[in-house]
This record gives C-alpha cells, sequence and structure tokens, in this order.
C-alpha cells in the first residue's frame, strides 16, 4: 500500500511540475511576443532580408526582345512618379495606396550584403503571364534621397543592373531606378527608356531631377564600338556635370581604365539625344552618362573598381548642402 502510495504522490508530483513549466512558458513566450496570444492585429512584419545583387538578377533574368513590355498611360506614368516622391519625402502611406491604384507594391528590404535598408517600388505584374515591364526603384531608407543611379537598358546592356547595384551599396542616399523590361521589348523603341518621355522610367526620373538629384546612368558599348577604351564618360545634352565629369574621369584613369572624355573630344555614344538628360538639362541638375566596356561589366574586380570610381562621386551628392 505504501509503495502504491508513494508512486501515486510521485506521479501527481510530476504532473504538477510539468504543469508550471508550461505556463512558465507561455508566460515568457507572450512577453516576447513569440506565443500566439492573439491582440486582435496582425503581428508586424519585418522587412525582407535579400541580397540585393540577387535579387535584381533574378528580376532582370525574365527580360527579352519582343515581349514583357506594355505602354504606360499618362495618368499611370504621372501617380507613380508622384507616388516615389512621395516616398522621397517620407510619407509612405499616401505613397502606398497611390502606387495600390497603379497596382504597384512598397515594401521594405535588407540587403544582407551591406546591411542597408530600401524601400522596394515594384511592378505587381512582374510575375505575371503578361508583365507590363514598368520597372523598379530602390530607395536608401537609412539617409536621406539624394542621388541617383539609372539603368535604363537591363537585360540589354548586360551587367549595368549589377554595377548600378554596386554603385548603390558605396554611397549612402541613393536612389536606384531600373527599367523593367529588355530595350527591343516593346513595339519599335518603345521600351527603349533612354530616348523616350512616355515611359514610367523617365517619369520617375524627372521627379528625380525636378528636386534637383543629380544622377548617373550607367550604359554599355560593344568592344568594337570604342576599341582604345574602357569607359566613355559624357555629362549627355548639359554642361552642369562637367566639374563631376572632370572628377570621375580622373577616379577611372586612377583605377586603371582608358577613359574617352566626350567634353575633351569626340567620342562614340556620347548620349547627347538621352531624354533623362535632356530633363535634368533642363532643370540645371547634373547628370552623367557612362558607357561601359564589356570586360568592366563583366564583373570581378573590374567591375568593383569602377563602382569604387563612381563612389568618388557619388559620396560628395550624398553629403548635405551647406544651407541644410
Amino acid at each position: 500500500m505504501r509503495a502504491h502510495r508513494s508512486r501515486v504522490i510521485t506521479i501527481a508530483t510530476i504532473l504538477l511540475i510539468t504543469a508550471g513549466i508550461a505556463a512558465g512558458l507561455t508566460l515568457l513566450l507572450r512577453g516576447t511576443g513569440g506565443g500566439t496570444h492573439d491582440t486582435g492585429r496582425p503581428a508586424p512584419k519585418g522587412p525582407a532580408q535579400i541580397d540585393l545583387a540577387r535579387e535584381v538578377a533574378g528580376y532582370t533574368s525574365r527580360f527579352a526582345p519582343g515581349r514583357g513590355y506594355l505602354r504606360p498611360g499618362q495618368a499611370d506614368r504621372e501617380d507613380i512618379a508622384s507616388a516615389v516622391g512621395l516616398l522621397l519625402d517620407g510619407r509612405r502611406e499616401q505613397a502606398e495606396k497611390r502606387l495600390s491604384q497603379r497596382d504597384f507594391t512598397v515594401r521594405t528590404v535588407v540587403d544582407r550584403p551591406s546591411g542597408h535598408r530600401y524601400a522596394e517600388v515594384a511592378d505587381r505584374t512582374d510575375t505575371a503571364a503578361a508583365p507590363r515591364g514598368w520597372g523598379r526603384v530602390y530607395i536608401d531608407l537609412d539617409h536621406r534621397p539624394r542621388w541617383s543611379v539609372q539603368v535604363p537598358h537591363p537585360g540589354f546592356d548586360l551587367g549595368t543592373e549589377q554595377l548600378g547595384v554596386r554603385v548603390l551599396r558605396g554611397s549612402p542616399g541613393g536612389v536606384m531606378v531600373i527599367a523593367g523590361a529588355h530595350r527591343k521589348a516593346g513595339l519599335g523603341n518603345s521600351a527603349d527608356v533612354a530616348h523616350r518621355t512616355d515611359t514610367v522610367f523617365h517619369a520617375i526620373c524627372a521627379e528625380l531631377a525636378r528636386r534637383a538629384m543629380p544622377g548617373i546612368q550607367l550604359h554599355g558599348f560593344a568592344a568594337s564600338a570604342a576599341p582604345d577604351y574602357d569607359v566613355i564618360a559624357s555629362t549627355g545634352a548639359g554642361t552642369a556635370a562637367r566639374p563631376e565629369g572632370r572628377e570621375l574621369a580622373d577616379a577611372l584613369r586612377g583605377h586603371g581604365f582608358r577613359v574617352c572624355q566626350a567634353w575633351v573630344r569626340s567620342c562614340p555614344l556620347e548620349g547627347r539625344t538621352n531624354m533623362q538628360g535632356r530633363t535634368a538639362d533642363a532643370d540645371h541638375v547634373p547628370f552623367l552618362h557612362v558607357e561601359f566596356s564589356p570586360t568592366v561589366r563583366s564583373g570581378g574586380p573590374p567591375a568593383d573598381r569602377a563602382a569604387d570610381a563612381i563612389a568618388e562621386i557619388t559620396r560628395r551628392w550624398a553629403a548635405p548642402p551647406a544651407t541644410d
């Protein structure tokens, strides 16, 4: 009898201890937000952890000639560009509402390799059977945006999109604007955003220029087009970025590149007809049009050295003006 009573007491003690541990764990989980307690509101979602280079590579890998582009209407262009402006002003809720009306989304991402936070503006149709090809934007959330890097021909000027990621990572306060389709995706040259004003890409870049944000636009040339050079640097249709152009050329040469300076001599692919450059010139905003050889755009050390040279300019653009 005593043995039976002892077993009963032992079992009861174990059950009491187990219940106490379970209750303690429940309180601990609720205190740290790890439980399932229903507060009546959805649990907040943290920023998406990504590798920006891989994200952009996956995005642009779907681009191809002859498909994936729909010409936007004027209201589409204006609303998306103005919503990007709202994001730059810190008015995210209003920006998200306006972008949602145009089937665009906004999410916060953390680029794991750099640790930087960005607002990603993306087209909901990107992964659909018939994407519109209106592009993406990445905005630095850790610093006040002050400059842009523009990639008008991803998938056509191969490697420029990855060089754009390097440039964005290299300085604070950047905004990266990426076209959403191959240059030859649309009818005629409708998807060639560098030479048209009726695109979402141009509308966004024009909004940035209106805000006096200087920009650098990245292009690529075939080796046979300029065999004596690695880089062709130009200020496009304007001259506002002439000081930065000289500094960039010096920095690129310092990193071992052969540079053709369009303001010094006649160079191929000077970007005089580039529409974003013309808009920047009309607003008296610095704009650099830079063409890179296949070797520079292939990645690895050459691309790193090119991005380091560009960073000497974008870091100065990122500095607050004396009047701030």
